[in-house]
């Protein structure tokens, strides 16, 4: 989608000068504001895996709470994965797993005071969170699937507040 979900057309991409090179943002000069962002990842299986994630009846193990530390451990960790990213001091990072009939909702929720914000590491923390999932019951269901990882909040900022509703 080429417009933000306001409607307003972008103007521009921030990592991409006019020549077409990639460079981090200058955030120097940009004021520091509690800022805050919530993404979620769904992991789709089978329900019968379900009972064995609820149940801790894979042979991983207790594969929810592992998934859980590995989304927070990701969060701190998204500027040495996505290569444009600001290093931030993460003041919270809380990652939630709700299993349904035939899917685990992921939803993390990442929190700073800082000079830009950290929809990118809510997006890591839901995405490491659903992919480690699907490593402890891939020996059950390989045909699962990650979908919907998307940012479904976020607050503070020059930008100010955006929920996807």
């Amino acid at each position: 989608m080429n417009e933000q979900q306001d409607g307003a057309a972008p103007q521009h991409l921030t990592h991409v000068r006019e020549d077409g090179t990639a460079h981090m943002v200058d955030v120097s000069e940009k004021a520091v504001t509690s800022r805050e962002a919530t993404a979620q990842a769904v992991l789709v299986t089978r329900p019968d895996v379900i009972e064995l994630l609820s149940s801790g009846g894979l042979p991983k193990g207790d594969a929810l709470a592992v998934a859980r530390i590995a989304g927070i451990m990701a969060a701190k960790r998204t500027p040495d994965l996505v290569p444009l990213c600001h290093p931030l001091p993460l003041s919270r990072v809380s990652v939630d797993l709700a299993p349904g009939a035939d899917r685990v909702v992921v939803e993390a929720t990442v929190r700073t005071r800082g000079v830009t914000g950290v929809e990118m590491e809510a997006l890591t923390a839901a995405s490491v969170a659903a992919l480690t999932l699907y490593d402890m019951i891939k020996a059950v269901d390989k045909a699962a699937t990650i979908t919907d990882t998307r940012v479904l909040a976020k607050s503070g900022g020059k930008s100010g507040d955006w929920s996807r509703s």
